[in-house]
């Protein structure tokens, strides 16, 4: 008996849709666009969007084989979940960094910027728009790094996470665009919103 391999939508635009939409509502909160009482709404979307269905989105990226795709969706979904978790424990006093919260904080981002760095460069055999997501996205890990560590500050001893919620806003609006073409392109079967050539071509002799 034959056995066909089943077709399976595009995982894609769910994972950027969902990154984008909670980057968006913590920057909101880093750049002081709202009250920081409101910063903590991220933690439930960090949870369940932003984090499982990254997740999910992950895992069915890896049944229509694309390494890159699912290895991406799947960090940045469970960097979702350990962030809301953290707070979540703090907040119980599960966790207790004392006064080396916020280099705890900058230790965890740190190795995500590491781990966005070489993600950056496999994006350029993709499409400029996730080359524009994950540039955006490592000038917004380097400038909260520099955050938390209290190298770029408003006030003496203070932090400012200003510049790295300006260009998480920027970032989440480069996903949400990379998302929506995911879903607008093959309805409309043309390239409505364009997102760049896929990968460099290979010149054949």
């Amino acid at each position: 008996m034959e056995i066909r391999e089943s077709s399976i939508a595009d995982p894609g635009p769910l994972g950027l849709a969902a990154f984008a939409l909670t980057t968006f509502i913590l920057s909101m909160s880093n750049a002081h666009f709202v009250p920081s009482e409101m910063g903590a709404l991220f933690v439930p979307l960090g949870l369940f969007y932003g984090g499982m269905c990254q997740v999910l989105a992950g895992m069915w990226e890896f049944k229509k084989n694309n390494t890159f795709g699912a290895t991406a969706f799947t960090t940045y979904g469970a960097f979702w979940i350990g962030l809301s978790t953290t707070v979540l424990l703090e907040t119980l006093d599960v966790l207790n960094f004392g006064s080396f919260g916020h280099e705890a904080i900058g230790l965890y981002l740190i190795a995500f910027t590491i781990f966005n760095t070489y993600m950056l460069i496999g994006t350029f055999r993709i499409s400029n728009a996730l080359v524009a997501v994950f540039s955006c996205l490592e000038v917004t890990f380097i400038l909260l790094d520099l955050a938390e560590f209290g190298i770029i500050s408003s006030v003496p001893g203070g932090i400012s996470s200003v510049p790295g919620g300006i260009f998480g806003l920027i970032t989440a609006a480069c996903a949400w665009y990379a998302s929506a073409a995911g879903v607008l392109n093959p309805l409309y079967g043309r390239a409505l919103l364009p997102t760049g050539p896929r990968g460099f071509a290979v010149q054949k002799k």
